[in-house]
């Protein structure tokens, strides 16, 4: 069970991995026209770091309805039965 908080520090770790920088802060807004670099390959990264790091599964639907990363944060924290 994960809260929001720890999700996001988490969530942290991961796009500093996944975009090999540490200068991304996370905000409930951010997207990915935000932040050069974001395209649909690191999008694809990022899911499935989120997948295994919180061993939980994104559907086609719940994959579409994310729109930034307060989204992700959310539903990461729903299927972690936070």
């Amino acid at each position: 069970m994960a809260n929001e908080a720890t999700v996001y520090k988490e969530l942290t770790e991961v796009f500093h991995d996944v975009f090999m920088r540490d200068d991304i802060a996370l905000t409930p807004d951010l997207t990915a026209k935000q932040v050069q670099g974001w395209d649909s390959f690191k999008q694809i990264e990022i899911i499935m770091a989120s997948e295994e790091k919180w061993n939980i599964k994104f559907n086609t639907r719940e994959l579409d309805s994310l729109l930034s990363v307060g989204d992700l944060a959310k539903m990461i924290v729903v299927k972690t039965g936070g």
